[in-house]
């Protein structure tokens, strides 16, 4: 994305981003699933206190 960090003014900043954002390369489909990397949660086992 564009470096706005010296546009002071919102209204401008916004619109160097959006014509940045139209201007990149779309991104490629995804390969896997969203959360395939996140740390799975074992299930308790049935009727087992949880405390």
């Amino acid at each position: 994305m564009a470096n706005t960090k010296s546009i002071t003014n919102k209204e401008e900043r916004k619109a160097v981003k959006r014509t940045a954002r139209k201007k990149a390369a779309p991104k490629a489909p995804r390969t896997g699933a969203r959360g395939e990397n996140k740390a799975k949660v074992k299930k308790a086992a049935r009727g087992a206190s949880k405390r």
